[in-house]
């Protein structure tokens, strides 16, 4: 994870780098086969993160039925603003969440119609894997999903919660 701030670097490998804006979900604590009723008595804290793609890459390993991880992990894949407690925050359940490039409005819904609620994103993860305290899930994102280049200014945040903005980076790779 890297801050939602100052510059994020365009990916290696991809010429279709994409954003996808998320309420960030922070564990305190972990467990298996956690009930939804439960589940939010592992959370410590929310913040907003970018979960970002390299499209072209997870369409070419769709086409050819295999894993999208190159798609998906790769440095600075994941920036997130800090992470607020429960305590300042509450649980969210609904507000706005949206993300803007260069200004524009791309993403925009109510964390009230994402698909899964943060208990039952939480419980469907503890069926597959155990959780543990320092876990970050990125919890689902509205529609809009799209493109960013080089130079552009993305911003966006989750009402209640945090707001960020970051540049995107050049397409040259950094020193190692």
């Amino acid at each position: 994870m890297i801050d939602a701030d100052g510059t994020v670097p365009y990916p290696s490998l991809t010429s279709s780098f994409h954003h996808e804006v998320e309420l960030v979900v922070a564990l305190g604590a972990g467990g298996r086969d956690v009930a939804p009723a439960d589940a939010l008595s592992l959370v410590w804290g929310y913040g907003v993160g970018v979960d970002l793609t390299r499209r072209d890459l997870q369409d070419e390993a769709k086409k050819l039925s295999r894993p999208w991880d190159w798609a998906k992990g790769f440095d600075a894949s994941a920036p997130c603003t800090p992470i607020h407690p429960v305590s300042e925050v509450g649980h969210p359940e609904s507000g706005e969440i949206w993300l803007r490039v260069n200004g524009e409005l791309k993403q925009r819904g109510d964390l009230k119609d994402l698909i899964w609620s943060v208990p039952e994103v939480i419980s469907a993860i503890s069926a597959a894997v155990g959780l543990a305290p320092g876990d970050l899930i990125y919890s689902g994102t509205p529609a809009g999903v799209g493109p960013m280049q080089p130079g552009d200014v993305v911003s966006g945040g989750v009402a209640g919660v945090a707001e960020f903005t970051f540049t995107v980076g050049s397409a040259d790779r950094p020193p190692a």
